[in-house]
Parts: C-alpha cells; structure tokens; sequence
C-alpha cells in the first residue's frame, strides 16, 4: 500500500523543509520493520520548489494471520484462502494508518527539535493514495474530509476497465488538496483510512477511545459525521462509542464554556442534594445534621426529622401539580433524585433530564435502571447499522441521549446556559439547587435559555436561604453550604431577582418557603414558582431560539 505527501516552496520557505517535519531525510531511502511487513520512506523529489515523501508499506499476509488470529478482515475465518488472498498488500486500511503511526510519530504529536516553528505553519499539501476501500463510496470520502477544510478528489476505481459494466468496485483513487499543518492532515488520515474501509486488523480495545480522542482534538468534536466515525474507528463496539461521544461532548461543552473538562464534569463530587440535602458531613464544612428546628416531632416522639431534600421535592411536586404540567423538564438534574419522585406519578407523562455531567447523568441512568442507550427493539436497525439520515436509538445529534423503556423519561447532556431547541414546547422546568452554582455573569445567559428561549408554561426554582445559615451549628460562619456555590441569596435578593426575570420574560411569580418557617431568618430553602402571563406576548423571545447558541451576558441582558 502507498501514499504520498507533496508541498511546494519558495527559496525562503523550501519545500524540502517537509523532510524536517516528517524527521525523514530528503537524501535517505529509510525502512521500518512493523509487526505486519516492512515500511519505506523514500523521496522521489526533493527541490526547494517541490518535494514529495512517499510511504510504502509492505505487509506480509503470514505475519497478519499470526498476529491477527483471525481479527479484521485480513484474517477473516470465512475460508483458509482468504486470510492469504485478501487486499491488504494494497489497498490503504488500519494496517497504513499504524505505520504512519509509527514512522512519522513525531510528526503527528506536532514536534520538530531542529526547526521548532515549523509545525505551527500551514502548508500548502497534496496528498495522494491511489487505493482507498471506501465502503460508502465517494460520496462519503467527500462527507469526511471536506468538512476538514481539504479539496477532495475521489475517483472511483472498476472493477475492470476491459469489462466497464461490471461497473466500479468499492476502491477509489483518494487526492487531497488543502493548506492544512502538516500534523493536522496526518492525523486526518490516521482517523479517517481505518473509518473509510470499516475494519481494523486488530482487536479494538478500551483505548482505542483515549487514541481517537487525541487524533481527534480539535476536528472531532464538531465534525458533521462525528458519530459514524467514532462507530466505525471503534468497530462499532457500542459501550466504546457510547464512552467516546460523552467525552466528545464534553469537550465540546467545555470549549464553549472557557473552562476544563475536569471542571464541568464535577456533578458527583459536588453534588449537594444526595441523600439528606444540604446536610452533609464535616469533612466539607457544611452542616453534618439537621438542625433541632427542623424535627416536626415532638420531643422524645422519636421520629426522625424530615430530610429537607425530601421537603424540597415535596415542594416542586406540589408546584407541578398545581400548575397542571404533564411534560416536565428537570434543568441541572444531577444523579435523578427529582426525576425518581416524578416518574412515581402517572400524571407526569414526559419527563427529560439535563445535566453537563456526563457522570451524574451515568449515575441516574444506573439508579434508574433505564434501558442502554442503543438497546435492539422490535422494528428498529441495530445500533452497528449506518442509515444515511436517520439516528440510531438512544442518541440524539451533538449531545448524549438516553431512554428509559417506558419513553417517559430521557436522559440528555447539555449547558444550561446555551438555548437548545430540545428543551421548549415543555409545560414546566425546574431548576433545583442549580442557580447558585452559575457565576453571576453567567446568569442573564441562563435566564435567557430557560425563560427566552425554552419558554415552559411554568419554571421551579428554588434556591438556598443564606439567612438561614445561622441555624446551622456545623456550618462555620462565612461559609456557604457548599463548595460549589458561586453566591447563596438573602430572600430579598432571591425576590428582587426573581420579579426582575419574570417581568423581563413575561412570567408571573410567587414565593413558597420549603422546611419549617423560623421567625426571625425565614426557611432554609426558598421557592419562586413562574407562570407565563399571558401567551403571545413578546415575553424575550428571541429568533435564536431554535439554535443551540451561546448567549452572552450582554445579549442576554439586551
């Protein structure tokens, strides 16, 4: 199998300054022992005009029978002649994409110790592989790399020139064209070879995931057919693809948001609400108990105090059922705590959680116990199946879906801060102990996703009292609840923020407390419950809507 890499120069810039990238000398003829065969690397021009680096693998089909034990379609078990007569030798597939792996490493990673500079500049490259397997044709080569910013040529190859109407094989004659940095375009193909020719000669492993990550980054991550690339390069082995587009959608997230992954993904350790609600032990510094205020019993009755996260899901329900909603989203739903209270009631009849961590979400879909994402069902294609334009089950475009058996509840990844077409037309959505946990600059950008664009007939919040915090003997003073908290409101601040999205948005508002009502600092957690005054309004509409956008503070301000 072969490729070639060409560029051009000037006599400032030569062309042969690809063999300092490649780490291959212009001069040299080089080869490479590889676990299937031998690999060159040999120049057939080098002029500071033009310079061409040719690839050359060699592969021998003992070798990839031994090693593959019967893996890929080099060693397939269908016959004994087939693992000996088969294409490898000379058509580029997952065997090519290895060795450039491996001989030009450096390369890939972006690095060049003698000349530093020269891996951040784009050149101006042709790159030719005169046989590609292309299960999906032409077109889908164009689909891949076009998007990638490359000049594609895809020639179909026949079958038999002497007999054309047996018509044209599944190969074709691959050139590209772009000014690309040569590590980017290296990497392209080390992706897109083993997807084009759907095969791997070798067992795809766990981290197959972390190495199409890597190839990936910054291509990957809004690339139009992400999704039958990653089924493809992981072999369709669908818990490795599910991992993959998690991750590619955090990343994604993150990239919007400024910020680590690491940092977005931090719904379990910092969660606030799992078992008793804002009481946690004093390894955080936040209240370890209940406060003696809070036990309804009285004393020596020995019953046990009412959780207040138990309280505060009594709290939602009962604004829920009063404002008649049956479609219900759960904004910031972290391990599913709410979203196990609502599916307990048959009156709430589509129930969809949003959260960015793709670890709580994983938590709730355990604790659920909903259906695996991609499940067989009667009159549905398998999830290995590529249907041009239609998604397979359990996943949704651009983010993480999951379904539970009984459709009424899915489970979805997404920023609470960025409008998403998937969350409006609901008839309410609740955000629990959410809001405290955005940077105040981030707020107006949630306000205007939730109340502009979802526009539910009804928005839950609710919120802590900071007020309260006094009344907790374990909480050090000073101190919010929890480390994640960005601010935590008096319920002046709570109302006065409250009334002022409400009548930015068109919504009419009230205040319930939630936990018992102490006289002088109010209840431990506060209640606004929105309804939409009047429908037509403007109400903060916004043509966008139907976009998954980021809203700046001062759009959303506007």
């Amino acid at each position: 199998m072969f490729l070639t890499i060409t560029t051009t120069g000037t006599a400032e810039r030569p062309a042969t300054d690809l063999g300092f990238l490649l780490h291959k000398h212009p001069d040299k003829a080089q080869r490479f022992s590889t676990s299937y065969g031998t690999a060159h690397v040999l120049y057939p021009e080098a002029t500071a005009e033009r310079c061409t680096a040719a690839l050359l693998l060699e592969v021998d089909p003992v070798a990839l029978v031994r090693r593959g034990r019967g893996k890929g379609r080099g060693g397939a078990p269908d016959s004994a002649l087939a693992q000996y007569v088969n294409d490898r030798p000379y058509a580029a597939s997952s065997l090519l994409a290895v060795a450039l792996s491996a001989v030009f490493s450096s390369a890939l990673r972006g690095q060049c110790k003698a000349r530093p500079e020269l891996p951040e500049r784009a050149l101006p490259l042709r790159i030719e592989v005169p046989a590609l397997p292309a299960r999906g044709g032409a077109a889908l080569v164009e689909r891949l790399f076009a998007p990638l910013g490359w000049v594609v040529t895809a020639e179909p190859v026949a079958l038999d020139e002497e007999f054309p109407g047996w018509g044209d094989s599944r190969y074709v004659r691959l050139v590209l064209e772009g000014e690309p940095r040569l590590a980017d375009a290296l990497r392209h193909l080390y992706v897109l070879l083993p997807v084009l020719d759907d095969a791997k000669h070798y067992w795809v492993a766990p981290d197959e995931v972390d190495k199409l990550l890597r190839s990936g980054e910054g291509w990957l991550e809004c690339h139009p057919e992400q999704r039958l690339i990653t089924n493809r390069y992981l072999a369709r082995r669908w818990s490795l693809t599910r991992s993959a587009l998690e991750r590619l959608e955090l990343a994604r997230l993150a990239e919007a948001d400024d910020t680590e992954a690491e940092e977005i993904d931090n719904a379990i350790d910092n969660a606030i609400d799992n078992v008793i609600g804002d009481a946690v032990d004093s390894a955080t510094g936040e209240p370890a108990a209940e406060s003696p205020a809070e036990d309804d019993g009285e004393e020596g009755s020995g019953q046990r105090p009412v959780p207040l996260a138990v309280r505060r899901r009594e709290a939602i329900l009962d604004a829920l059922r009063g404002a008649g909603a049956a479609r219900v989203l759960d904004l910031g739903c972290g391990q599913g705590q709410l979203l196990g209270a609502l599916l307990k009631e048959a009156r709430f009849t589509e129930i969809v959680g949003v959260d960015v961590s793709m670890r709580a979400l994983n938590e709730a879909a355990r604790r659920l116990r909903l259906d695996r994402p991609g499940q067989d069902r009667p009159g549905q294609d398998r999830p290995g199946q590529d249907r041009p334009g239609q998604d397979r089950p359990g996943l949704d475009t651009g983010s993480v879906e999951r379904k539970s058996s009984s459709a009424r509840l899915r489970l979805i990844q997404g920023a609470l801060t960025y409008t998403d077409s998937r969350l409006a037309g609901y008839d309410a959505a609740v955000l629990s102990e959410v809001i405290e946990h955005v940077d105040p600059p981030r707020l107006p950008a949630l306000e205007h996703a939730v109340f502009g664009a979802a526009r539910p007939k009804a928005v839950v919040v609710t919120t802590p009292n900071v007020e309260y915090n006094v009344r907790w003997e374990t909480l050090p003073a000073g101190r919010m609840r929890h480390g994640d908290h960005r601010f935590e409101w008096t319920r002046e601040e709570f109302r006065a923020w409250a009334e002022r999205v409400a009548e930015r948005h068109g919504y009419a508002v009230e205040f319930r407390p939630v936990g018992p009502q102490d006289p002088e600092v109010g209840p431990p957690t506060q209640l606004a419950l929105f309804r939409m005054a009047a429908e037509g309004g403007d109400g903060g509409t916004d043509s966008r809507s139907g976009d998954r956008t980021a809203i700046t503070t001062k759009e959303a301000a506007a």
